[in-house]
């Protein structure tokens, strides 16, 4: 008898030591992984990994404040983006669960101010899944030069989007809104008589112990809190000033990779909602982008895993003035994986993936170099024929990579900086390398546009719509050039 006891007892510490030299393997391949995307300047931020539930892997990479040279660490506060748009959605299905909201009732209801035009048409349910059809704010002319820094009350900038035409008939499709997210917030606050972030306090951070989480004011001294920067080509600068009034319920909260965490651990319980109500929120209702479908503030996939065969990922990104942010869970295997930058737009997702197939013993693509950093310079500084030559040199270069967002990042920044022949050429770049994606066509005829070269635009902008139908934006360019050619 005390034979055997000794015999489990001792399997298992073999199978707690084999879990831990896995954990431990895992971990290190992770740290050499992020290590070398830091090396390249493609990330700066924290991370924090979890398998079976429990954490494996935290650490800061680079610098929370690069003037004071202070790093970051596992608990240095991020702005998440719109990562804040799942704690909105579980605000909104608590509200539900107790009453006190339909899903399926109009704005209008809620909201008996708001044009009734509209607002009649478009359910809650519509605004958790972005087929409202209400027109993203961000998407604006000039929305950065002339609404980003100025503070507004929710009341008054629904006001800005309310009366807008629609973009589609709502339910008809899937089209990604800030405004829509903005206006659950705004909905919350009348249901409720108290602020959102009063209400998103007390029914979230406080019971789950988030402390390190809130939502973000820019003139409150907030401890641990990360400067934001962008890239400009390889030389990093202070992020613009946006005025946290306008992110709000689509984006204004700021976390931890640690509160995130705790974050995800409640998701699997019945802390904070039933487990029927939970169910709702990861729900694949409507086909997103590519493979992607779209629950209440989350994006749900299934993606093969070799062997293992399908695997569902409920995750979603970030990206505000600065930070560029991503959740991603795999709740059969209560996998978890954070990031948090704090550099601007940077391939997250690629970072993801490749920590993904880490952790279930995958192959993967190792960090490459940035094209598009090392060529920015040389088309900003010395006109498109280096640029080119440059290009052709380092494209055959094992160690670089082509990267379709960081080269539509800098033909954005060249053409900001009123040197439209180059971004034209950088722009051809991503069309000759990512040929079947409808967005570098967009950013081609956008180009073409901004030079003056209508029969070009037209040609790209038709294209990008053809190869990416839901591409709202597009089409209203494209028709208004249409028309326009017409008279």
């Amino acid at each position: 008898m005390k034979k055997s006891i000794k015999l489990i007892a001792l399997c298992f510490v073999l199978q707690f030591f084999t879990f831990t030299v896995s954990a431990q393997d895992k971990a290190q391949k992770i740290e050499q992984l992020l290590s070398k995307y830091n090396e390249y300047g493609q990330f700066n931020g924290s991370a924090l990994v979890a398998e079976n539930g429990k954490v494996i892997f935290k650490k800061g990479f680079g610098s929370a404040n690069m003037e004071w040279n202070i790093p970051n660490q596992p608990d240095t506060k991020f702005r998440l983006g719109s990562i804040t748009k799942q704690f909105t959605a579980l605000l909104i299905v608590k509200l539900a669960e107790e009453g006190k909201i339909k899903l399926d009732a109009p704005v209008t209801t809620y909201v008996p101010d708001y044009p009734k035009e509209n607002g009649d048409k478009i359910t809650i349910h519509h605004l958790l899944t972005h087929t409202s059809g209400i027109p993203n704010y961000t998407n604006a002319p000039n929305f950065l030069k002339e609404k980003a820094r100025n503070p507004y009350t929710p009341a008054d900038f629904v006001k800005t989007f309310s009366s807008l035409p629609l973009d589609f008939k709502p339910g008809e499709k899937f089209n990604y809104s800030n405004s829509g997210y903005f206006l659950l917030g705004y909905i919350i606050e009348k249901i409720t008589g108290k602020t959102y972030e009063q209400y998103l306090q007390e029914t979230i951070f406080t019971p789950l112990k988030m402390v390190n989480s809130g939502f973000d004011h820019s003139d409150v001294i907030l401890k641990n809190r990360a400067a934001g920067y962008e890239k400009n080509g390889k030389k990093i600068v202070n992020a613009a000033y946006l005025d946290m009034s306008i992110p709000y319920a689509a984006g204004s909260l700021y976390s931890t990779v640690e509160d995130l965490y705790l974050w995800d651990q409640a998701l699997y319980t019945n802390k904070l909602l039933s487990e029927k109500s939970m169910e709702s929120l990861f729900k694949p209702y409507i086909k997103a982008w590519g493979d992607e479908s779209y629950g209440y503030g989350w994006s749900v996939e299934d993606i093969n895993n070799g062997d293992k065969g399908k695997l569902k990922i409920i995750e979603h990104g970030g990206g505000i003035n600065g930070f560029n942010t991503i959740i991603s869970r795999i709740p059969a295997d209560k996998n978890l994986v954070v990031l948090l930058n704090n550099t601007g737009g940077t391939v997250l997702g690629e970072m993801n993936a490749a920590i993904r197939s880490i952790l279930y013993n995958q192959p993967f693509d190792q960090p490459k170099r940035s094209l598009a950093l090392e060529i920015f310079d040389v088309f900003s500084e010395k006109g498109t024929a280096a640029g080119l030559e440059s290009y052709k040199k380092l494209k055959n270069d094992p160690t670089y990579g082509i990267k379709e967002g960081e080269i539509n990042q800098i033909g954005y920044q060249l053409l900001q900086n009123g040197k439209k022949k180059e971004a034209i050429e950088v722009f051809k770049i991503n069309v000759e390398t990512f040929p079947k994606s409808g967005n570098v066509y967009d950013s081609l005829g956008e180009a073409y546009l901004a030079d003056g070269d209508k029969k070009l635009a037209i040609a790209n902008y038709s294209k990008s719509v053809e190869l990416d139908p839901s591409n709202q934006s597009g089409k209203k360019v494209l028709d208004e050039l249409l028309k326009n050619k017409a008279k």
